[in-house]
């Protein structure tokens, strides 16, 4: 049945990771009667294994629901999306389809980094918010203090806040009259042109793309031949349909509706996020879109087995089509062979990725350091991006080296604010405010060099707060700094995938680090090895692996001293000789073993 958009509602829930969105997602869909109960499960809207192993949402799904309100039916679309900062994407994407989002705070945490940013990115693009309060079953719940602090940091009047336990199920009734009652319906015009939004795709291995898409304005049905107007194709639509939250088939689909589009797309690249979809014979001007997002961590993928590579670029390609944030593109290593380098959001964006590839397409991945992109002005003028180590251009050739910055944003509590601001001195970071949410709890905003924060600043920030400070990125710019790129050098040749980029004063310590790291991991070879770190020409730090020692002198019993100095003589030209035409192998474990550590221990 089709639905007139006054009785619709489009809405998304966002949250800071572990707030309980799919937990409320869960009890929305069991309240609605969408899923059955003998059908339920937690995180029914968690395809991905990896997010239920490890409890986080990584992509955005939507679902259909129906819901009766004062005698009248309607139908609420959700679109459930992620909260780790790496996923800002996702979010954008959301919230670009919806008129509404439930804006999830736990009342044990409180208002976290990412509760405020994606409170702002919501208010950005005007959007209706229903705050809500979750977890107030608990007994360690300070609602009082949290209604304070949204009051103090997001601007919320503690009357409009719902108090909700997902896990009982309390206060989920209320919550689904106020998405009818305080969202707005969509404002699409249903005797218009066809105008629909691209938000989401994935690839089905049998029936090709499937284009998830809002109808902004107009009606869809199947068989109608449709433009895809950024990719400049035409397809007739073969199946429409909405996620209930199964993909159910519909003949057609309306304005404000939010399903799925099938069109026999074979090609991966003739779908773009962010796409409008219109009529052949009625055609419509394109939306706005998406901004495209800013890949800020690179780093290299590269098949264990070289005769993998083709499996790797197909499973990255189909990958890409699911996940348009991260992009790749080949390249050769000397020492790795074959690969990719791909850009991710963010470290765990990267991990993420690696762990899918890993796990769907039965792959064996080795994974060189990760490293950020940076900007050269040379000494004539042109201004170089700089995605790997190797493409750093000699320093008499470098005007200005910059590093990408952003603006750091940490909740934490009031204790720990001066670890946290030792912790960030440590990193270059350069204080701009401090702001006090409540009694026990701050807000501390840097500016930092994106390269210390997308290592260990995280993990760290973890261990001084005891795991109660949280963290949230937004990139703003590049800035001039003094910095080098290190060189791993093995027997004299210099090994490109160790190689990486930092701040001078950092450099000696970090080349020390890599060079212990690999004289413990190489094998011993019958000569001399010296494991060197350098910048440009200079050597910077230096371990030497012993050679292998034969006694030659074990035949030798009595006699003038004179014959065992012969023999050691004799041997140690060998090994001058050996040295010289001799190449070190550096196994695939020594390697692992380095970049495991990561070049910036």
């Amino acid at each position: 049945m089709s639905f007139d958009p006054q009785h619709i509602r489009n809405f998304c829930i966002i949250a800071h990771v572990d707030h309980g969105k799919s937990t409320l997602a869960d009890r929305l869909l069991e309240k609605t009667g969408t899923v059955e109960a003998r059908q339920m499960r937690d995180q029914i809207l968690d395809d991905l294994e990896l997010e239920r192993q490890r409890g986080i949402t990584i992509k955005a799904r939507a679902v259909a629901m129906h819901y009766e309100h004062e005698g009248e039916l309607y139908e609420l679309n959700l679109i459930d999306t992620p909260g780790h900062v790496d996923f800002q994407y996702e979010v954008s994407r959301s919230l670009a389809c919806c008129e509404g989002a439930i804006l999830v705070v736990d009342a044990v945490q409180g208002v976290e980094a990412q509760t405020v940013a994606n409170a702002f990115l919501a208010m950005d693009n005007e959007l209706a918010i229903i705050p809500v309060i979750n977890k107030i079953d608990l007994r360690a719940a300070r609602v009082d203090e949290v209604l304070q602090e949204m009051q103090h940091s997001l601007g919320i009047d503690p009357k409009e806040v719902l108090l909700v336990s997902a896990k009982t199920g309390q206060g989920v009734d209320q919550l689904l009259q106020a998405v009818v009652t305080r969202l707005p319906p969509p404002a699409g015009d249903p005797q218009g042109p066809l105008q629909a939004m691209v938000f989401d795709s994935h690839y089905d291995e049998y029936r090709g793309a499937v284009v998830y898409v809002r109808l902004m304005s107009g009606r869809i049905e199947v068989g109608q031949k449709v433009r895809f107007l950024k990719a400049g194709v035409t397809h007739e639509v073969a199946e429409l349909g909405k996620f209930r939250p199964r993909m159910t088939a519909f003949p057609a689909l309306e304005t404000g509706e939010v399903g799925y589009l099938i069109a026999n797309i074979k090609s991966l690249d003739q779908v773009h996020i962010g796409d409008t979809v219109t009529s052949v014979q009625q055609p419509a001007p394109a939306l706005p879109g998406y901004r495209r997002p800013k890949r800020m961590v690179y780093c290299g993928l590269y098949p264990a087995d070289g005769q993998e590579f083709n499996e790797l670029r197909e499973a990255l390609e189909k990958l890409s089509i699911n996940d348009p944030s991260f992009e790749f593109v080949p390249e050769t290593s000397d020492a790795l062979g074959p690969g990719f380098r791909c850009g991710f959001l963010g470290l765990l964006h990267m991990e993420i990725i690696q762990q899918r590839l890993e796990r769907e397409a039965d792959l064996d991945l080795v994974q060189t350091a990760p490293n950020v992109i940076y900007e050269i002005v040379t000494r004539s003028g042109e201004v170089i991006e700089v995605h790997r180590p190797q493409e750093v251009p000699d320093a008499g050739q470098i005007a200005e080296f910059r590093q990408p910055m952003v603006r750091v944003s940490m909740i934490v509590p009031s204790e720990a604010i001066g670890s946290v601001m030792k912790l960030c001195q440590d990193r270059r970071g350069e204080p701009q405010s401090t702001e006090y949410l409540s009694p026990t709890r701050a807000m501390l905003i840097y500016h930092m060099p994106l390269a210390e924060v997308i290592y260990d600043l995280h993990d760290k920030l973890k261990s001084v707060t005891r795991g109660y400070g949280t963290m949230d990125y937004e990139f703003i710019g590049y800035a001039p700094a003094d910095l080098v790129r290190v060189d791993i050098l093995v027997n004299g040749k210099r090994v490109d995938a160790l190689s990486f980029i930092c701040h001078r004063s950092d450099a000696e310590r970090r080349g020390r680090a890599v060079v212990k790291k690999l004289k413990n991991e190489l094998d011993r070879h019958l000569f001399e090895i010296a494991v060197q770190a350098a910048i440009g020409s200079r050597v910077i730090a230096r371990e030497t692996v012993p050679a292998l020692r034969k006694n030659v002198t074990a035949k030798c019993y009595g006699g003038d001293i004179t014959r065992k100095r012969k023999l050691w003589a004799k041997q140690r030209e060998g090994k001058k000789r050996l040295k010289s035409i001799g190449n070190v192998d550096i196994s695939q474990r020594a390697f692992m073993a380095v970049l495991e550590s990561g070049s910036e221990s």
